[in-house]
């Protein structure tokens, strides 16, 4: 099974639009594909294939509340399944590392061609571990300035991610990122191929582990929503960055035009390759799932684990919380205000919790002085 995570920088890039569609492709060519909406707390991928607004889907078997074989529903396009994300969880970042390598082996267990997951948009330690699932995910970004940027920290992100899970925790290369991360400034500015040639300095075991899984790694892009030809350059740009700045050789998969047809086949729930096959955008995905099935299937040697070592669940679930409270400044749902003014009331509640405590040791101490007994 090829397993094609699909992932964006930022949203509102197409991601959901080209997994609904590519899976549809591919199905029509005879595969068995199963689409999972892993966009948890903002699950609309249904809506794109057409689907009704799903009872059951990840979010409640998390929550024990469903099987996760009976989340595997057929679609109305040939050999195509759904596993719906529903918005019971609002957000990846609120997934328990427990709750992650569960569904991460439920996942793997598929049988299926091709499993194709919609990943939500940004940088957490989840999204990333969904990324990571195989080496040869799909990023998708705009020729906008803040997309392709978005999308180059992503595989960023991405690499420092798999270089954590490739170093064991108690090892010298471990070490010499932790103490790096300190230094935030200095660790943007970094090229990873200069960062490992400092960790061979010092681990070198550790650094061929990085090194051979770097060479595996062989992820894809496509640029989405061009307007003119230009646009395709930005393409270009983004993979001489990737290799020069992260060591990446990103593969090309092709570029998706600006098509209004696509909001006319939104509108009338159903997949733009279905609605109206001879359109830009419909053309553009049978191109790409074309290279897609001439791929070949790669994976990481003996997997990605790392993040399975029960050692890291402490601080990875607190990394989590952490990331969660920055998902809810950055959309909103909480302020800064909001934020400051909660720090302000648990510090007076602190405050007088401590002055009870005070006040009745200074009892305590007064009766035993008195000779009472307590």
């Amino acid at each position: 099974m090829q397993i094609i995570p699909i992932a964006s920088g930022k949203g509102g890039v197409g991601k959901s639009l080209l997994s609904a569609n590519l899976a549809v492709t591919l199905g029509k060519a005879g595969k068995k594909v199963v689409l999972v909406d892993l966009d948890l707390g903002a699950s609309n991928l249904h809506l794109v294939i057409g689907q009704q607004s799903p009872k059951a889907g990840i979010g409640t078997y998390l929550g024990g509340q469903s099987n996760f074989q009976d989340l595997i529903i057929p679609t109305d396009y040939d050999n195509v399944y759904f596993i719906p994300g529903d918005a019971e969880i609002p957000g990846l970042t609120a997934i328990k590392l427990s709750q992650k390598n569960d569904l991460i082996k439920k996942l793997q267990n598929i049988d299926a061609d091709y499993l194709i997951l919609d990943l939500g948009a940004g940088t957490h330690l989840t999204i990333l571990d969904f990324f990571l699932l195989s080496p040869q995910g799909i990023i998708v970004t705009a020729p906008t300035v803040t997309a392709t940027l978005n999308g180059y920290l992503f595989l960023k992100n991405a690499v420092f991610r798999l270089m954590y899970n490739s170093f064991k925790k108690n090892s010298k290369a471990y070490a010499f990122l932790e103490e790096l991360k300190k230094d935030t400034k200095s660790l943007q500015r970094l090229y990873i191929p200069r960062l490992a040639e400092s960790i061979e300095k010092i681990d070198p075991t550790s650094a061929a582990v990085f090194k051979h899984r770097m060479k595996q790694f062989k992820p894809r892009l496509i640029l989405n929503m061009i307007d003119d030809p230009k646009d395709a350059d930005k393409a270009q740009k983004i993979r001489r960055s990737c290799s020069e700045y992260l060591g990446i050789d990103l593969e090309h998969l092709g570029v998706i035009y600006k098509d209004s047809m696509q909001d006319v086949a939104l509108a009338s729930r159903l997949p733009i390759t279905v609605y109206k096959p001879q359109a830009m955008i419909s053309q553009a995905i049978s191109r790409i799932a074309d290279k897609v099935l001439q791929s070949e299937t790669l994976t990481f040697d003996n997997g990605i684990d790392s993040f399975q070592n029960a050692e890291n669940e402490a601080a990875e679930d607190f990394e989590s919380k952490l990331s969660y409270v920055e998902d809810l400044l950055g959309t909103g749902a909480l302020t800064m205000n909001d934020l400051a003014e909660t720090i302000k009331s648990q510090q007076y509640e602190i405050t007088q919790l401590r002055k009870e405590n005070n006040l009745y040791k200074s009892k305590l101490l007064k009766a035993v002085q008195q000779g009472y007994k307590i």
